[in-house]
């Protein structure tokens, strides 16, 4: 009898239940907003009529502030103190979503960025994107991925550091201003 060949299952739009077994406590507190080295991230997602997606879940994972990935159980049982790099976060009806974290570290002479994924309305499959720290364009200018998009293409990766010392960083799913997607 030949072997039979398995294709992979194709995705499959997210909804109507998109809540239904992925809320948990604090999941948008990757750390507690009190402790030292706090920030907050947030921005809004995007359709690609330049409309906000009210339904939209982002993720993200990063380094510590000195470069440690962390691999700490406890990402769906927050304790107020275990660092675990792990956030989910669901848009509001204006398609904003926030997260208290801490400015991811790298080595030296990397660029800090987060890991982040998208999943929404009418995606057959989550998004992978990154969100880079402002803060060092030497680093910036010589990460590698960096260095092979154009000039808008970059800046669709790079977060904006505010006054207060928090990020923003806006996610456009198409069209003006898209934000650079990475192939898994």
């Amino acid at each position: 009898m030949p072997e039979k060949i398995l294709q992979p299952t194709p995705g499959q739009t997210v909804g109507p239940f998109f809540a239904y077994g992925t809320v948990f406590p604090k999941m948008h507190e990757v750390v507690h907003p009190y402790s030292p080295g706090a920030i907050v991230l947030g921005g809004t997602v995007y359709d690609g009529n330049g409309a906000p997606i009210p339904d939209a879940i982002v993720e993200i994972f990063g380094a510590d502030s000195d470069g440690s990935v962390p691999h700490a159980r406890g990402t769906f049982r927050r304790d107020d103190h275990t660092f675990t790099g792990f956030g989910r976060s669901f848009t509001t009806d204006d398609g904003h979503y926030e997260f208290w974290t801490r400015n991811p570290g790298a080595e030296a002479g990397k660029a800090p960025f987060l890991a982040a994924i998208v999943f929404a309305r009418g995606l057959p499959n989550k998004l992978h994107t990154r969100i880079y720290l402002p803060d060092d364009e030497e680093a910036l200018a010589a990460d590698p991925l960096l260095a092979s998009l154009d000039a808008d293409e970059r800046a669709s990766l790079v977060a904006t550091r505010q006054a207060d010392g928090s990020l923003q960083h806006d996610i456009h799913l198409q069209g003006e201003g898209e934000t650079v997607f990475l192939t898994f």
